[in-house]
């Protein structure tokens, strides 16, 4: 290991490492990759002890520095955690490996057939803060696609990070996977982050998982591809044909399952025509829930807290919620527009005409009809665990899991032929 000290010269080292260690995990096939997998997830629940003792010390570091409840819910593992986290591993390795999958296939008419196969990335560098359960769910992921992962989480999860890392090193080690195959940086120092981004050759592809300024930094520095997502203003529209039970469950969910999440509600859109906007500002009330919105609204201004402009921009990532009164679904969708992430968006309504109106118009990677923006989810969506959601248009979009992992190369089979 390269030293620490200099992390140009680690991160370096670490990514001829990984590329060795990638060219070995392609030509594997599903079964070993598979079983080491599932040896990973018996060393995790083995692990289990050591895991929560190091969680623990990270917690208590955490509440030390301040940090919200929100972002210590993030951080903190308790045993039915640890259990999913392995379950999750477990999940990845009983996945359709998209390794070595035809896309499509085509004959030309000089007798040249073609095809397009799914091949791995190579070398995967994720950064991520808070939550350490990104490094299994990275690893596992990474791994099963054929990647070689160097992983570099937060300063807040450190000791937790480690000792899931420590277990899927051992799990892997048992199964005789690639030694290399996931590697955490074993440096909290910023610098790493730097020169992840630099490591132009190195590293194939950066996946940062954070907050806003983290993927602001990773899209401004990075000299190697980046596949991230945006803040996650995710907004649920209640349309004036909306079910009122349906519409209240579904509202205080999305918001209250867990707050800390990047599928959180974030902006409440209540159609004016509907008959009990009250109801859903006071069920989010009584959920523990802040409500902001324009005091100058007749029906909610007097009990929400004034709203500032700042409010529809605003990830809150904690028991907080905007709501604002549109004109229908015009007003909602030009709403979203304005202030969504491109991220999560959700339509509660009967009338299908205006739903299906909404899923088509709305520009984002996810939308929802009926549904609450928490299932903004890889597991949720059968893909097992996932990387993080991408908000781009490029490559993947989405829950990125083992098919966002690939990428493809063009195969050809002549039997002879040349081109005049």
């Amino acid at each position: 290991m390269a030293d620490a000290d200099n992390p140009t010269e680690l991160i370096a080292d670490m990514g001829r490492r990984a590329r060795i260690a990638a060219a070995a995990l392609a030509r594997l096939p599903t079964l070993r990759k598979a079983a080491g997998l599932q040896a990973a997830a018996a060393a995790l629940r083995e692990a289990a002890p050591a895991i929560l003792a190091a969680n623990a010390r990270d917690m208590a570091a955490g509440a030390a520095r301040g940090l919200s409840g929100a972002l210590l819910d993030r951080l903190r593992l308790d045993a039915a955690r640890v259990a999913a986290t392995a379950d999750g591993v477990a999940a990845v390795a009983a996945l359709a490996d998209p390794v070595g999958m035809t896309i499509d296939r085509s004959g030309r008419p000089n007798g040249l057939q073609l095809s397009r196969v799914r091949v791995p990335i190579g070398v995967i560098g994720i950064i991520y803060e808070s939550r350490p359960n990104v490094t299994a769910d990275a690893a596992a992921l990474c791994v099963m696609a054929g990647n070689a992962a160097i992983l570099r989480g937060g300063s807040e999860a450190a000791h937790s990070n480690r000792a899931i890392a420590a277990a899927l090193a051992a799990g892997f080690a048992a199964a005789g996977l690639p030694g290399d195959a996931v590697q955490l940086v074993p440096t909290t120092d910023r610098a790493a982050v730097g020169a992840m981004l630099a490591a132009e050759g190195a590293i194939d592809l950066v996946v940062p998982r954070g907050g806003k300024s983290l993927v602001a930094r990773v899209q401004a520095e990075a000299r190697v591809p980046v596949l991230a997502h945006l803040d996650g203003i995710n907004h649920v529209y209640v349309d004036a044909s909306a079910d009122p039970a349906m519409a209240r469950a579904i509202v205080v969910n999305a918001k209250m399952r867990r707050t800390g999440i990047c599928g959180a509600m974030e902006t409440l859109l209540i159609d004016r025509a509907f008959a009990a906007p009250v109801d859903l500002v006071e069920a989010l009330q009584e959920a523990g829930c802040e409500v902001r919105g324009d005091p100058l609204e007749a029906s909610i201004g007097e009990i929400v807290i004034p709203a500032d402009a700042a409010d529809w921009d605003t990830e809150y990532l904690d028991a907080i919620a905007s709501v604002a009164l549109v004109d229908g679904v015009e007003g909602a969708m030009a709403h979203i527009a304005r202030h969504g992430s491109h991220h999560t968006d959700a339509i509660v309504a009967e009338d299908a005409a205006v739903a299906e109106r909404f899923l088509a118009e709305v520009d984002s990677a996810i939308v929802l009809w009926n549904a609450s923006t928490q299932f903004a989810d890889g597991g949720e969506f059968g893909l097992g665990a996932e990387i993080g959601i991408a908000t781009g248009r490029l490559h993947a979009r989405g829950p990125v899991a083992l098919e966002g992992l690939t990428t493809y190369k063009w195969v050809g089979r002549g039997s002879g032929q040349v081109r005049s």
